[in-house]
């Protein structure tokens, strides 16, 4: 997960693009910037006039557009904007509280420390409603990307808004000016959509005394979410419409904490639906050599090792990836999986037989795998897998491929594909913010904050009577939600040449989920050819669309 966050961090310059294909928009309204005062409460006491201060309001800016999808013109209404959303300890009653009960001394410590404005975050989203379409009968997407720390820029230019950016398959783009066209694969066929920025990234600004403790960290960033959309369902007046959540990344352990979260301030979802998903931290392959005795990262990431090779021809398998994705996922739960379990006791016999399976389907040397003593980390495939010819593959999808920066480092120093495509993500989404949606607030728009080292990983799962000291896993939460919910539909996506998420960790995360079998029925999977952002790649950005647009439809309807 470092190596997505560092992937996600690469900012461009803004630089001028190409108007959407059949796309026309109008500014009906501008918005006022989000303050950036963060209070006086440091330099001097606090006032009471200072515990009910607001240091955000809410805004938007509203235009118009027409997008084509599948031959059909379809006429939207977009609105840019912010909603201002609390920290859990809130209540909307302090405000007249603070105007009643003054304290006798102002100057206290105690005194200044009590009235200090309480944090509040100011949340960006961008929302497209379909026009002349009833909203009662109109389903409602609300989508995320991940991090922790990363804007949702790239589902917003990549993937389902009326528009995307035009990028290089498996290769850097070249320099501006980059190209954005009408996006035949928005999902306002099925759905009106909301991109949501996470508190203190893109335009979303955190302010007040201890912040960063209130909005940074596993449960208050699901609650944040979770007071943005119910504020958001009354503002637009959409309770009654079928509700839905697509999120990437981190984004899908938001969501799967959010499916919980949301029921219990009284909202049942249709359906969540999980790109590049982790669930449960212990299955990430992120620095396993770190946590000895935990072997699960290294059994869901063999299959995509093995894809990659499959790619680069180091691996030559008969009838083609699936046949070798079966075998291999066979052997990774089997064979693989005892001897990782068995430690320091593996006999020297069955290492090397072993070793030799994993060569045959990594393409790695026996000797190099008898040296890591058969688990194999994320970073160090990437730098090995095409060492010989001095270059190390993507990250986020290992079918790109780039100049390794340093030759004898143990493991790759960046992710090609975030380097190959963030550059044309950022001119385009900045072009097209002036341009078309006429948004400007006055503040740089951050895709990404460097704040992992600061996560609050503590989660506190259904039935634990406070956080818990361990790796963050929603999948409780998720079991919980659909077992009081026994409609909720869950759609799960990957893309076999993702490392940082493999596909493989969806798949064997959704085997433990804790639901009895009549549920594990309401679970579905999609995987396709491409990466962590499966939409980066057209052909299998068309069918991710389908497929959740298929999704959308056979869950917003009774039967």
């Amino acid at each position: 997960m470092k190596s997505l966050l560092a992937a996600v961090f690469l900012l461009a310059s803004a630089s001028a693009v190409a108007a959407p294909e059949r796309s026309t928009h109008h500014a009906t309204s501008h918005a006022t910037p989000p303050s950036r005062e963060e209070g006086n409460s440091k330099n001097k006491p606090a006032t009471t006039a200072n515990q009910g201060k607001e240091f955000f309001h809410a805004t938007e800016t509203r235009s118009t557009g027409t997008v084509n999808v599948a031959g059909e013109a379809i006429p939207y209404e977009a609105v840019a904007g912010t909603l201002v959303v609390h920290a859990k300890d809130w209540e909307d009653t302090d405000a007249t509280e603070a105007q009643v009960d003054q304290p006798a001394d102002k100057s206290s410590d105690k005194s200044a420390d009590k009235n200090a404005p309480k944090p509040e975050a100011s949340m960006f989203y961008t929302a497209y409603f379909k026009q002349g379409a009833p909203s009662a009968e109109r389903p409602i997407t609300f989508l995320f990307n991940g991090g922790p720390g990363s804007s949702t820029v790239w589902l917003r230019m990549g993937a389902f808004s009326p528009v995307r950016v035009v990028t290089a398959d498996a290769r850097h783009t070249p320099g501006a000016p980059y190209s954005v066209i009408n996006n035949d694969q928005s999902l306002l066929d099925v759905s009106d959509v909301v991109f949501i920025d996470a508190p203190g990234t893109g335009f979303s600004r955190i302010a007040g005394k201890d912040k960063e403790k209130a909005f940074y960290g596993v449960d208050q960033d699901i609650h944040a979410f979770t007071s943005f959309i119910t504020q958001f369902l009354t503002k637009y007046g959409r309770w009654n419409s079928p509700k839905y959540l697509f999120g990437e990344s981190y984004g899908t352990m938001r969501a799967a904490g959010l499916t919980l979260a949301l029921q219990k301030a009284d909202v049942d979802l249709n359906g969540v639906m999980l790109l590049s998903d982790i669930l449960n931290w212990d299955f990430m392959p992120d620095d396993p050599q770190l946590n000895p005795g935990i072997d699960m990262p290294y059994v869901v990431a063999l299959p995509t090792y093995a894809a990659t090779a499959w790619h680069f021809n180091k691996v030559r398998w008969s009838g083609g990836l699936q046949p070798l994705l079966q075998s291999v996922e066979q052997f990774a739960t089997t064979d693989y999986a005892q001897a990782l379990l068995r430690g320091n006791d593996l006999p020297q016999a069955e290492r090397q037989r072993v070793a030799q399976q994993l060569s045959a389907y990594t393409g790695l040397s026996v000797a190099y795998l008898l040296k890591s003593n058969l688990r194999i980390e994320y970073g160090a495939f990437q730098k090995e897998l095409l060492g010989d010819q001095e270059l190390t593959t993507g990250t986020l999808d290992t079918r790109f491929a780039g100049a390794t920066l340093d030759p004898l480092s143990k493991v790759a120093s960046y992710d090609p594909q975030s380097a190959a495509i963030s550059a044309a993500y950022l001119a385009a989404w900045h072009g097209y913010l002036k341009d078309q949606l006429h948004y400007e607030p006055g503040i740089e728009y951050k895709s990404g904050i460097s704040i992992y080292s600061k996560w609050d990983y503590k989660h506190q799962p259904p039935g634990a009577d406070k956080p818990l000291i361990m790796l963050p896993n929603v999948l409780p939460d998720l079991a919980t939600a659909m077992k009081q919910n026994p409609t909720l539909k869950v759609m799960v996506n990957g893309g076999y040449f993702d490392v940082s998420t493999p596909y493989f960790e969806g798949k064997m995360e959704m085997r433990h989920l804790p639901v009895p079998p009549n549920l594990q029925t309401n679970v579905e999977y999609h995987y396709y050819e491409s990466g962590h952002m499966v939409y980066v790649r057209q052909p299998t950005l068309v069918q991710l669309h389908d497929n959740v647009a298929d999704f959308i439809r056979r869950t917003s309807v009774h039967s």
